[in-house]
């Protein structure tokens, strides 16, 4: 098809907002995903969009299965907190407080 611009729309090819390593989420407007690769602020990347991710949280929350989870573009973590905060996916597994990292299934980018 001659107007395709990617075939695989799970993982989009962008320029990173900001330093970031393999496995780390980015915001960029209002699309949200985890690096591929990582790198300095403006590098070539692949953000993965789709998919279910163990990601940096706030150490402070407990999460529950199903809880809707925000990203925090300036703590750079996954927050239960929808004030100031971008939609992102959802919890798919219980998270405790105190926790580094909680497990997430991306809503796919937009909210």
């Amino acid at each position: 098809m001659k107007n395709q611009y990617q075939v695989h729309c799970d993982h989009i090819d962008v320029a990173l907002p900001y330093a970031r390593n393999s496995g780390d989420g980015a915001l960029i407007g209002s699309m949200f995903g985890v690096c591929a690769n990582g790198g300095a602020n403006g590098a070539d990347d692949v953000l993965v969009v789709k998919g279910v991710f163990t990601l940096t949280k706030n150490s402070a929350e407990a999460w529950t299965v199903g809880e809707k989870v925000y990203w925090d573009n300036v703590a750079k973590n996954v927050t239960t907190t929808a004030t100031s905060n971008t939609l992102i996916g959802v919890a798919i597994l219980d998270a405790a407080n105190p926790s580094s990292t909680g497990v997430v299934r991306l809503n796919g980018s937009f909210s």
